[in-house]
């Protein structure tokens, strides 16, 4: 309560201010849906490395290392960034790792096998670059509105996220990417540049396309939204680092909240493994191809839009743990419905018939039945991340929340890296996706199991 009641006091920012919070999320979204998740990520394993089973695993020891790195790095740049007052330089300089290193994605050319470790590291640090910039922005909304507002700003936030990863595959699976032989893109419009097939320089085009569409709509941001006034002090590591074991040595006053980071850390883990692989095994067991996985992130990406925003409303009406509870059930539930689902059968044992090639898009019933359940995974997981920072946002310290913000997003990484690496592992081990996909589950069921326990 005395949190919340210092938050109350908070500067109502003006709506400019709002907009340009609210456009960082609109820039950053298409590197998780064009890159780690629809297209980018399929064209990887599928196409680059050639082998879906290899190529999955090496994707998951990939974005195992970027978790790493972020669990690692981010507590530490908080309680330094809360020592400056500014968030921005931060923000700064992690874009600029951003832009440069998914850039550099164009560099996976097919069958340029010498290729797949640099491909890997610029995956790497793009990936740390835009889960670390966030620790940042997620602090300043406290700066931004009081807490009766801060499940809809944050659902608004995430909300605007999704519909900017809708609008830029839109734009690159609609008007730039075609299929393998040419023609059509994905969508079956005509192409409004011509690139080599060969080479599949349309799939290498979503690592620049994402970087140049982050570089121009992070402007609001920089331009409108205010930062802290800069403190005397300077951003020193040793500093930081003695700020942080002073937090850590008092983690007995802070035990609600390392309740819930241990909830974060765990429940993130499983639906960002879900986002992570959700196309690659649809891909595989489907032979889907651009066009389909091109609909598929649509379609589920609305659906994420539509429950953020929903869901910051539910927010500030119900409480966050409500809401977040209830998405985890929905999103637990889907990912057992999923791991039941192959080309020829759902739920295990009902057998149902194989699409013809003439039938179209989703033509089979287990290809529906897994849309049906993303549409459901969509519209859960963006009232569960848009409620995770706001819960957090409002039990933090205000004197310490980016450095809260930081271990926020320790939490969401520090078994990050575990649960991709046990789905590559397993998927190895086991010669099946779908026994590495069904690894997810158990992170999800235990990090419900803790939530309950959060006082809020």
């Amino acid at each position: 309560m005395r949190d919340r009641e210092a938050g109350a006091a908070a500067p109502r920012a003006t709506r400019r201010a709002l907009f340009g919070w609210v456009m960082f999320d609109w820039a950053q979204q298409p590197f998780y849906t064009l890159v780690t998740t629809f297209l980018f990520a399929p064209y990887f394993a599928n196409v680059f490395v050639g082998d879906p089973v290899r190529g999955q695993a090496l994707w998951g020891y990939g974005a195992a290392a970027a978790g790493l790195i972020v669990a690692v790095t981010s507590p530490f740049m908080g309680a330094m960034a809360d020592q400056t007052g500014r968030r921005k330089p931060w923000v700064a300089g992690l874009s600029v790792l951003l832009v440069v290193m998914t850039g550099a994605l164009w560099m996976a050319i097919p069958g340029a096998g010498h290729l797949v470790l640099p491909v890997i590291i610029a995956f790497v640090l793009a990936t740390a670059a835009a889960e670390g910039s966030v620790v940042f922005t997620n602090a300043m909304m406290c700066d931004l509105v009081g807490p009766d507002r801060l499940g809809r700003l944050s659902g608004i936030g995430w909300a605007v996220g999704y519909v900017g990863g809708i609008a830029s595959l839109l734009i690159v699976a609609g008007l730039i990417v075609t299929g393998p032989d040419g023609g059509a893109t994905l969508l079956g419009l005509e192409p409004i540049i011509e690139l080599d097939t060969a080479s599949r320089q349309g799939d290498r085009l979503v690592g620049p396309f994402t970087a140049l569409w982050y570089l121009i709509f992070v402007i609001p941001f920089f331009i409108f939204t205010p930062d802290r006034a800069r403190r005397r002090r300077r951003a020193n590591l040793a500093q930081g680092l003695r700020t942080l074991r002073e937090t850590l040595s008092q983690v007995r006053a802070y035990r609600n909240v390392v309740t819930f980071l241990l909830a974060r850390m765990l429940f993130i883990d499983g639906l960002g493994a879900i986002f992570a692989f959700g196309g690659i095994y649809g891909a595989a067991i489907f032979s889907w191809r651009g066009s389909e996985l091109g609909v598929f992130g649509i379609v589920l990406t609305i659906a994420g839009a539509i429950g953020a925003f929903f869901g910051g409303r539910l927010d500030d009406r119900l409480g966050a743990k409500p809401v977040m509870i209830g998405a985890l059930l929905g999103l637990t539930a889907a990912a057992f419905a999923i791991i039941s689902i192959d080309e020829r059968h759902i739920l295990y044992w009902i057998e149902v018939r194989a699409p013809e090639p003439h039938d179209g898009l989703f033509a089979s019933t287990p290809e529906r039945v897994y849309l049906a359940l993303a549409v459901l995974i969509g519209l859960v997981a963006g009232p569960l991340q848009a409620s995770s920072r706001s819960l957090m946002a409002r039990i933090s310290p205000p004197e310490r929340i980016t450095q809260f913000f930081g271990l926020f997003a320790f939490s969401g990484k520090i078994t990050s890296f575990i649960a991709p690496l046990l789905v590559g592992l397993v998927t190895t081990w086991s010669q099946s996706q779908r026994l590495g996909i069904a690894t997810t589950v158990l992170f999800l069921a235990a990090g419900l199991a803790l939530l309950t326990r959060v006082e809020t």
